[in-house]
């Protein structure tokens, strides 16, 4: 079996390397990288779009002939520039201060050019209700253009959940099949921790993850709700690839049906307490 939660190698500049080979699937490859001023990484995408994503730092980056500086204070503090890159592409990433970044990829034909996606360009969004709200920004989503490529970032507080109702994307129930990658930094960093569950309703497969600051979680398959508990604040960086192209890229997920009434109560079913009063 696949492992499933993926751990940072802080004794490499990659941090973690996600490849079709290593996840078990066929699309999304995905690494994140830290650089040390004057540091320079380096990769051909080959027969792949990919996308690059600032966490923290400033940087140079290069795509064939196109250069572009992008900085970001943290990722709980600003939204980010997003470096579009088609198949073909050489792409380098100087580092002009230490600079933190997710590159990821899904095989393409290469319709669409290079291009840096603005923060302004990012539509953002407070989703669900109750103890399960959280912002999510559509950093790489439909109606911005890409082949395969989906991507998100997400922001839910302590004491509350994200991914709820529960939905999948593994083509169960006919919903659309997308690979996907969840990768979570987390406030405090050293204490902070979140649940990460993947279930299934059909067959007996149900994976639990507790998941710390830098860690990742692979979505094989399966719904994936994310619990925080009361303490720690959470960013999760979503990569998804799969058979959704273009445009069909923004069509939705498939929602557990025995919690997709939530959606019209988010406060239903909820014991007010006290409950014995005197």
């Amino acid at each position: 079996m696949k492992e499933h939660l993926i751990k940072p190698n802080h004794d490499s500049e990659i941090l973690m390397d996600v490849t079709p080979e290593s996840a078990g699937w066929d699309y999304l490859s995905f690494k994140v990288v830290v650089l040390q001023a004057g540091e320079k990484f380096e990769q051909a995408t080959g027969g792949d779009e990919v996308a690059l994503v600032p966490l923290k730092g400033e940087a140079l980056l290069k795509a064939n002939e196109e250069t572009f500086t992008v900085s970001r204070r943290d990722y709980f503090e600003e939204p980010p520039h997003i470096l579009y890159a088609p198949p073909g592409t050489a792409v380098s990433v100087t580092a002009t201060t230490q600079f933190e970044f997710a590159i990821g990829g899904a095989p393409a034909e290469g319709k669409y050019p290079v291009r840096l996606f603005r923060p302004d360009e990012i539509k953002q969004e407070v989703r669900g209700g109750g103890v399960a709200v959280r912002q999510v920004n559509h950093v790489l989503a439909h109606p911005l253009p890409a082949e395969r490529l989906i991507l998100f970032e997400v922001y839910v507080p302590g004491g509350g959940y994200s991914g709820w109702p529960p939905h999948c994307h593994d083509r169960y129930a006919d919903s659309p099949y997308l690979e996907e990658v969840y990768y979570y930094r987390i406030d405090p960093a050293e204490t902070g921790h979140c649940i990460h569950r993947n279930y299934r309703r059909d067959i007996d497969f149900d994976e639990l993850f507790t998941v710390r600051d830098g860690e990742c979680v692979l979505v094989t398959q399966g719904f994936h709700p994310v619990a925080v508990p009361p303490g720690s604040q959470v960013y999760f960086l979503n990569y998804l690839a799969g058979e959704l192209l273009d445009e069909d890229r923004g069509i939705p997920p498939y929602d557990d049906p025995d919690w997709g009434w939530m959606k019209n109560d988010y406060d239903g079913n909820k014991l007010q307490l006290p409950l014995f009063k005197k």
